[in-house]
C-alpha cells in the first residue's frame, strides 16, 4: 500500500504521538509519582554549569544518560536500514526526536494518576525550571525547533 505524499507528514506525527504515549506509560510505571527519576536507584548530578547550558538546569541521572541516546539511536535506525542519509532526513529525524520527548513529557503528566493536568505547575514540577504561558519553556523551544525542521524537511527542494 502506498500512502499519498500529502498524508505522510501527518501519519508520521501520529506515529510519533503513539510512540510517546507508550513510552509515557512505561515511564509512569517506572517512576510513579516521583518524576525525573527522583527515586530511581541511579546516579544523579544535581548541579553543574553544563546542566544549565544543555539540560535546562535539570539534574542528570544515569537513567537519562542512557535513555536519551538510546532513543536518538532508535530514531536514526531507518537511515541505517535503508542506507540513506541527507540533511533533510536528519532534520526530520531530529524533529521527530524533539516531538517525541515533548509529547512524552506532556503525556507523562496528563496520564500519571499522581499528577494530571491540574498539578502541572511550577510548584508541583520543580525539575522544569523555566515556564512560559503555563507550560515548561522547554516545550515551547523544542516544539518551535521541531516544527521548523519538520516543515523544512518536507519542502520541495530544487536539486
Amino acid at each position: 500500500m502506498t500512502v499519498p505524499d500529502r498524508w505522510r507528514p501527518w501519519l508520521l506525527l501520529l506515529w510519533i504521538f503513539l510512540l510517546s504515549f507508550f513510552f509515557a506509560q512505561v515511564e509512569i510505571q517506572i517512576e510513579g509519582a516521583a518524576g525525573w527519576a527522583k527515586n530511581l536507584p541511579t546516579w544523579r548530578i544535581d548541579h553543574h554549569w553544563l546542566l544549565d547550558l544543555f539540560w535546562s538546569g535539570r539534574p542528570m541521572t544515569g537513567y537519562h544518560a542512557w535513555v536519551v541516546p538510546f532513543m536518538a539511536l532508535a530514531f536514526h535506525l531507518p537511515a541505517l536500514v535503508f542506507g540513506r542519509w541527507s540533511w533533510r532526513l536528519e532534520a526530520r529525524t531530529v524533529a521527530m526526536i524533539l516531538f517525541f520527548w515533548t509529547a512524552e513529557d506532556v503525556l507523562w503528566f496528563v496520564l500519571n494518576p499522581a499528577f494530571g493536568w491540574d498539578k502541572f505547575t511550577p510548584a508541583q514540577v520543580p525539575w522544569h525550571k523555566r515556564w512560559w504561558l503555563g507550560a515548561a519553556a522547554d516545550y515551547w523551544i523544542a516544539t518551535s525547533i521541531a516544527l521548523t525542521l519538520f516543515i523544512w524537511s518536507y519542502r520541495r527542494h530544487n536539486t
